[in-house]
């Protein structure tokens, strides 16, 4: 289904080889914990609140290591649409 159509996908999966093969065509793959953890939280609230970066992040990354990652910036974007 991903590869059938040109446009970007929300694909919910726990599976690492789904999840590779979604980033490799323009989808963004969120985990199903993520995934139900939004929902629980648009249960409670209207939207989701982003978090200002506070989080721990592992030190062997290079750059900024407050600055999230290409692929963490696109699944907040993706669950913030939810």
């Amino acid at each position: 289904m991903i590869s059938s159509d040109k446009r970007s996908w929300i694909v919910v999966t726990s599976d690492r080889e789904i999840s590779s093969y979604a980033w490799g065509s323009n989808s963004v793959p969120i985990s199903a914990e993520d995934f139900r953890k939004a929902l629980d939280a648009g249960r409670n609230s209207s939207n989701i609140s982003e978090d200002n970066g506070e989080e721990y992040i592992e030190p062997h990354r290079k750059g900024n290591p407050r600055k999230l990652s290409k692929k963490e910036k696109a699944i907040r974007r993706a669950l913030s649409r939810l």
